[in-house]
């Protein structure tokens, strides 16, 4: 046994630091490290993409063919923010299915999901837009070029949009993006 006194060495090593780590994370609380360009603690805490695209009425794979993203045209708000600025009696009548917030009204990255969403009703047209009866219609709130999306934005919209691709059998070939969403 030649080694024993190695082994305790590391073990009162690993020990000393383990105690260390849990006093550091017990004074911190509930206030984690300053965010970086990606904070895990801050992107946790959205719903998850499954359970937002959840809805009331059973969904046809068939259903849709297409999906067309869009800027809202405004620096930041949410669903009830949309109807607002669009002089709409509530946001359920927001013309989107889905609503990906940036921090601005809402938190940053969150998935709205709207009333045609969850009836999966098809939108009313609009001008300049490829949409048909059978896309889906996701809005990024921001302004386009002045206000790009936020990382998470980004994040959870690749992340929505290969769900969505997935689910209804959408060609990537399918899915419309504003020039300013790379």
């Amino acid at each position: 046994m030649s080694n024993q006194p190695r082994v305790v060495k590391v073990l009162a090593a690993l020990l000393l630091s383990m105690t260390t780590g849990a006093v550091v994370l017990m004074a911190l609380g509930n206030n984690p490290p300053s965010a970086g360009p990606f904070c895990l603690s801050t992107y946790y805490r959205l719903e998850s993409v499954n359970r937002a695209l959840r809805s009331r009425v059973s969904q046809s794979a068939h259903r849709w063919d297409s999906i067309e993203i869009a800027f809202s045209g405004t620096k930041g708000g949410n669903i009830e923010r949309l109807a607002d600025a669009y002089g709409l009696p509530s946001g359920d009548q927001v013309n989107c299915h889905f609503v990906l917030c940036n921090g601005i009204s809402a938190g940053d990255g969150e998935i709205q999901t709207t009333e045609s969403w969850q009836q999966q009703a098809a939108l009313r047209q609009v001008a300049n837009s490829r949409a048909d009866q059978q896309t889906i219609r996701v809005c990024l709130i921001g302004e386009g070029g002045s206000t790009p999306p936020t990382d998470y934005q980004l994040k959870r919209l690749e992340m929505v949009l290969e769900e969505l691709c997935r689910r209804f059998e959408i060609s990537p070939d399918a899915v419309f993006l504003p020039r300013d969403v790379r």
